[in-house]
């Protein structure tokens, strides 16, 4: 089966993974459609990409079922076959033992990390099973593989990514679909910002003292994964900056 994938949809496309690979794609020549909540970021991305590749934006919150099937549907029919989907957004919220945590905390990263990935899922996959083909690509984490101190609901829902991811390769085979995931270590972007609730300082410290990984080099992994002949198939992808061992262990200067 040769099949030429032409649209890919990015969920969390306004910053970070979701960012670079939307500039790894259009490299690649194929159309786009950025998803995120901030409308700006969307626009800016935009006009920069549309030179290059056609490019659709929705502006939404994975959170929102209504809102994630509502924008869906409004894909214009240039950009209603989606080809690949990127379940990229995610979020970190805090870093606390599971007895002083912050419910809303948990709350945010259950809705964001995994309701929100099937809620784009199920939007997109009909569409890919009735074409007998496509391929999703979720954005998971190292946290995903192995559980770390105060990590606590963060790794919970990235494990739940890591058993959806394989749940969905096993459902999705009997329309050729593929599925894979790629789980990154520590990766420089908004994600220590975000988790530190806007503490830059502590935020900054995360990746320091060593290289850490860049978003442009998950998304020259997923630019590869998603250029393989149809036929290939990367399930399951852990990667570390060189310094990393383990989410614990971290070699610094």
């Amino acid at each position: 089966m040769s099949v030429k994938p032409t649209i890919a949809l990015i969920t969390g496309a306004t910053s970070g993974i979701g960012k670079a690979t939307a500039y790894a794609l259009a490299d690649e020549g194929f159309s786009l459609v950025l998803c995120g909540r901030r409308q700006d970021r969307l626009e800016e991305i935009s006009n920069e990409l549309s030179a290059k590749v056609p490019v659709h934006t929705l502006c939404f919150d994975v959170r929102d079922r209504q809102a994630v099937q509502q924008a869906i549907d409004s894909l214009p029919e240039a950009f209603s076959r989606i080809d690949i989907l990127i379940n990229n957004a995610g979020n970190a919220h805090g870093l606390s033992p599971i007895e002083s945590a912050d419910v809303d905390d948990w709350e945010a990263m259950i809705d964001i990390n995994v309701k929100g990935l099937l809620y784009v899922s199920r939007a997109v996959i009909p569409g890919m099973a009735e074409r007998q083909s496509g391929h999703i690509i979720h954005i998971g984490s190292i946290a995903g593989k192995e559980v770390y101190p105060n990590g606590n609901v963060y790794c919970a829902t990235k494990h739940a990514v890591d058993a959806l991811n394989k749940g969905m390769r096993m459902d999705l085979n009997q329309y050729g679909i593929r599925v894979g995931a790629v789980h990154p270590g520590l990766v420089e972007t908004e994600f220590s910002l975000v988790r530190f609730k806007g503490d830059a300082e502590r935020a900054k410290k995360v990746y320091e003292g060593y290289q850490p990984l860049k978003a442009e080099d998950i998304a020259d992994i997923i630019r590869f994964v998603v250029t393989r002949p149809y036929h290939v198939n990367i399930a399951d992808l852990t990667v570390f900056p060189t310094a990393q061992a383990s989410p614990t262990q971290v070699k610094k200067l």
